[in-house]
């Protein structure tokens, strides 16, 4: 007699069915999400060695050169691969908590997405202003001096 009233505010049971714990399907739905966030991790990872092994094979390739030693370029190589990486781990760390989090999960995962972004952020910033001054960048300054000036009155 005391499961009557929850047999009748719940709509599954109430239909015969069997809910999603008993029925094996949260069971899986966790399984998979933990699976997907393993993968993530994984792509995260790999972009990280990918990075690694690409600025290393630059680094060398530098270093034999008799030219110049400019690294930024190796840097900014670097750089974007972790940019990427964090992106992923990131993404990793929003699926550990997308099944029934507890507090103290979405607590560490607010604080590890502000470090994250942050640091995005300026690894992203640092990027950017370092290619402007490779001269990559927007084009502004001298190069605008040659461009005809539309208001102007002199033939051209």
């Amino acid at each position: 007699m005391s499961e009557m009233p929850l047999l009748l505010h719940d709509p599954v049971h109430a239909a015969g069915f069997a809910g999603p714990a008993e029925a094996g399907i949260e069971e899986w739905v966790i399984n998979a999400v933990l699976w997907l966030k393993l993968g993530v991790e994984a792509v995260g990872a790999l972009v990280i060695g990918i990075g690694v092994i690409t600025a290393t094979g630059q680094f060398i390739r530098t270093l034999l050169s008799p030219h110049g030693k400019d690294y930024n370029q190796i840097r900014l190589t670097l750089a974007r691969h972790l940019a990427l990486a964090l992106e992923f781990q990131l993404g990793a760390d929003i699926l550990s908590t997308a099944v029934a989090p507890s507090w103290d999960q979405i607590g560490k995962l607010g604080a590890i997405a502000v470090l994250r972004t942050a640091l995005n952020y300026f690894l992203m910033r640092e990027m950017q202003e370092t290619t402007e001054k490779a001269g990559h960048g927007p084009v502004t300054g001298p190069d605008d001096a040659k461009a005809p000036d539309r208001h102007s009155s002199s033939p051209q």
